[in-house]
């Protein structure tokens, strides 16, 4: 079959759905079969569960973000950028590459994967003044800075000023926040120790969030447990509140609290990637509505799945949806792939079909709830089970080898406090990692793909 014939095959994200996806096409599908390419700004896979622990110094940066480029069997063609735009009519997709070049990709099939951006509120001065917690730079950077906070509060003969910067404010009382509050509740636990003018009763972190209950999904019993254990550490936990006003040394809640604090960290849930509105097409709460297949109704050719996809959960029934988590991502990403090919090669396409096998939560230590196939463990079993299901799910066993032995080495040497540099310069906040404002409309988007055509 001639290279110019065979079917063109974009894969849009490289998340746990994407790259599962991508690697299955390449294993089903012989060369002349088709040409896949993948659209990520960076080519390594991020195993998003684990940013709390890297963020806590538990794990280094580069042992949870997977090389995609590692193997040299693998056959697809990367392109370094980010999809900022797609337009169905012509079947294209545009991308703005990492050197700030618009292209226009076209395409026969197009599986969106492009996941989820953090979600915000419209907040006076969250997005100024508030740290995120999904990418790998965000992690990092966070690290820097609540080190940081010790080694300023040390050096500072204000005691109001020292006060303000050993409180911290975590919001959000899903997995990322507690996590995120309980690992780093451990890190400046043990970091203070090492700084004798300061006082360990002044740390203090706060985790907050606007339901009532803390991570719901875990049912009562190892929720009131989740929440002991915070307690006990010394986390203030507040329900039913929010934050109403973000400034660069205070935070106001909802119910009229102001704390005095130089770090907000924003983990307030996810929303679908900006890409989805570029389509124009249907969504569900910002989700892209597509069949149980992952196919897109009344368009030939185009797939969703994982955080930015609204999938029917055909194994909960009732209108439910897919929950936005890695199990479900890595089952659609190879289920996908199957519907894919399956329609390449003129065949019938199955539904997604998926029951979740439960859900774990690592707390730093030997403190965890889990809830494998909705067995309730606590405490080391449950901390076994956790850590057993991340290492499992690590795609390579080159990054298993080195989150195995970041834990190893930490259990046994402990943590290393040292800062890396990033707060050398401007400090960064929330806005500057997620590049929101990169997205075309679906205006723009066919303004572009027509004003294109014409000029060729």
């Amino acid at each position: 079959m001639n290279t110019v014939t065979r079917p063109r095959i974009l894969v849009v994200g490289a998340g746990f759905a994407g790259v599962e996806c991508v690697r299955r096409l390449e294993r089903k599908l012989s060369p002349d079969e088709a040409d896949v390419t993948l659209v990520t700004p960076f080519a390594y896979q991020l195993y998003l569960p684990l940013l709390p622990q890297v963020a806590s110094g538990v794990l280094t940066p580069q042992s949870i973000a997977v090389s995609l480029r590692r193997s040299k069997k693998y056959r697809t063609r990367i392109i370094p950028g980010g999809a900022i735009g797609v337009d169905l009519k012509s079947k294209v997709c545009v991308i703005r590459t990492i050197t700030d070049q618009i292209v226009n990709e076209p395409y026969d099939y197009i599986v969106l994967a492009p996941g989820s951006i953090t979600r915000t509120f419209d907040i006076p001065g969250l997005t100024d003044h508030a740290f995120g917690m999904k990418t790998l730079a965000e992690a990092a950077y966070i690290r820097d800075h609540v080190i940081s906070q010790l080694d300023l509060a040390d050096a500072s003969q204000d005691p109001v000023e020292r006060a303000s910067r050993l409180q911290f404010v975590v919001v959000g009382g899903g997995y990322a926040g507690t996590e995120t509050a309980a690992c780093l509740q451990r890190l400046t636990h043990a970091a203070v120790k090492r700084y004798p003018r300061l006082d360990p009763g002044l740390i203090k972190w706060h985790l907050i969030d606007i339901a009532p209950k803390l991570m719901p999904e875990l049912g009562e019993k190892l929720g009131s447990s989740a929440q002991e254990i915070l307690r006990r550490r010394g986390i203030e936990i507040s329900l039913g509140v929010s934050i109403a006003k973000a400034g660069p040394e205070e935070v106001t809640f909802t119910d009229g609290r102001v704390i005095p604090t130089r770090t907000l960290i924003w983990t307030a849930g996810v929303v679908a990637s900006p890409l989805i509105a570029t389509l124009g097409a249907e969504t569900v709460k910002g989700r892209l509505a597509v069949a149980p297949e992952m196919n897109l109704p009344g368009n030939d050719g185009v797939f969703a799945l994982g955080d930015s996809a609204a999938v029917p959960d055909l194994a909960k029934g009732d209108g439910a949806m897919c929950p936005p988590t890695a199990q479900h991502a890595l089952r659609q990403g190879r289920h996908v792939a199957d519907n894919v090919i399956a329609s390449l090669r003129g065949g019938p396409m199955r539904p997604y079909v998926h029951k979740d096998l439960g859900l774990v939560v690592d707390l730093g230590g030997t403190d965890a709830v889990s809830k494998p196939l909705g067995i309730e463990l606590r405490g080391v079993p449950a901390q076994a089970v956790a850590r057993g299901y991340h290492w499992s799910a690590l795609r390579t066993n080159v990054a298993k080898t080195r989150v195995m032995t970041n834990w190893l080495l930490n259990a046994v040497a402990g943590d290393d406090f040292v800062r890396t540099g990033f707060q050398a310069r401007k400090a960064a906040r929330l806005k500057d990692f997620e590049y929101t404002d990169a997205y075309l409309t679906p205006e723009q988007v066919r303004a572009h793909v027509e004003g294109t055509a014409r000029q060729e």
